[in-house]
């Protein structure tokens, strides 16, 4: 595929530098509510796209009830704001907020109906991440939602 743009030769958005932690793969295994006493597995992937002007997530979980996922991380310079967009096998496709700062990276969606936030903990040497996610239905108040332990393989 060719570039007519030029941004595989662009320099990183320096908006996105404090995601440089996340780049890699990983192994992960994690909990979900909706699936109690069983503990999940899978990988996910974050890389550089186009030269670094956004971040790429894959995600694949090896238990079929967890949806692999694909997220783009990007930057509004004029709102001063991360966002994220998200899409998942289910066709299910979502926006959502981010801050990366020190060792927390946080996503969150607020919505009436469907609310959600993740907070990823970055371990001090960089191999391993924690990330504990919470959902709120109908402005219920927020519960335990996706539980993911993030090892770095390369």
């Amino acid at each position: 595929m060719t570039d007519p743009v030029g941004l595989e030769a662009a320099k990183p958005n320096p908006a996105l530098r404090s995601l440089s932690i996340l780049v890699g793969r990983w192994r992960t295994s994690g909990t979900h509510p909706l699936i109690p006493d069983t503990t999940f597995h899978g990988r996910t992937t974050f890389e550089w796209v186009a030269g670094g002007a956004f971040l790429m997530m894959r995600s694949e979980i090896d238990e079929p009830e967890i949806p692999s996922a694909i997220a783009i991380f990007g930057w509004d310079d004029a709102l001063g704001q991360g966002h994220l967009l998200y899409f998942d096998e289910r066709n299910v496709s979502r926006r959502y907020a981010f801050t990366c700062e020190g060792s927390e990276c946080r996503w969150w969606r607020e919505d009436p109906g469907f609310s959600q936030r993740m907070v990823l903990t970055i371990s001090t040497d960089g191999r391993s991440m924690v990330g504990r996610g919470a959902m709120s239905r109908d402005d219920a108040p927020w519960e335990p939602d996706l539980a993911l332990t993030y090892t770095r393989l390369d």
